[in-house]
C-alpha cells in the first residue's frame, strides 16, 4: 500500500494540511478549525481532486485511482502544540520537556521553529506524561 504524506502545520486560527507531488498530480491544501476536520475534508478534496484528474484525461497511477494508498498525517510542533490544548498545558510539557513555557508558546504560535532535538524533547516529554496517565489504576 502506497501512503500519501500530508504535512499538517498551525495558520493563525486553523489547522493547514498540504499533499504535494508527480504521484497525485498536483498540490491539495485544506484548512479547518479542528484536527478531525481537516482530516476529513482532506480525505473529501483528495478524492474531489483524484475526480477531477480523471475528467481532464490525467494520467495517474493505478495505487491512487483505485483508493489503495494511506494518508500519513505528520503534525508540525505548532500543530501538534495546538492538538493538545484542553488536554495538555503548555506549563505540564514545558515541566517534562525541559524548555522553557515561553519557548513552548513560541513554537506553538509558529513564531519560531523548534530543532529537531528540541521538537524530539517535546514529544518525549508527550510521551512521559501519557505513560504516567497510562500507569494510574
Amino acid at each position: 500500500m502506497e501512503k500519501i504524506k500530508v504535512l499538517i502545520s498551525w495558520s493563525g486560527d486553523n489547522y493547514c494540511a498540504d499533499a504535494a507531488g508527480d504521484d497525485i498530480n498536483g498540490v491539495i491544501l485544506v484548512t479547518h478549525k479542528t484536527l478531525e476536520g481537516l482530516k476529513k475534508d482532506f480525505q473529501e478534496s483528495l478524492k474531489f481532486h483524484i475526480e477531477g484528474c480523471l475528467k481532464d484525461g490525467d494520467n495517474l497511477p493505478e495505487w491512487l485511482v483505485s483508493e489503495k494508498y494511506e494518508l500519513d498525517y505528520i503534525l508540525e510542533t505548532s500543530a501538534l502544540l495546538h492538538s493538545l490544548d484542553g488536554i495538555l498545558t503548555r506549563s505540564a510539557i514545558a515541566r517534562v520537556s525541559g524548555i522553557n513555557e515561553r519557548q513552548i508558546g513560541h513554537y506553538a504560535s509558529g513564531y519560531r521553529t523548534p530543532r529537531p532535538q528540541q521538537r524530539e524533547k517535546i514529544i518525549n516529554g508527550i510521551q512521559t506524561i501519557s505513560r504516567e496517565l497510562a500507569s494510574v489504576v
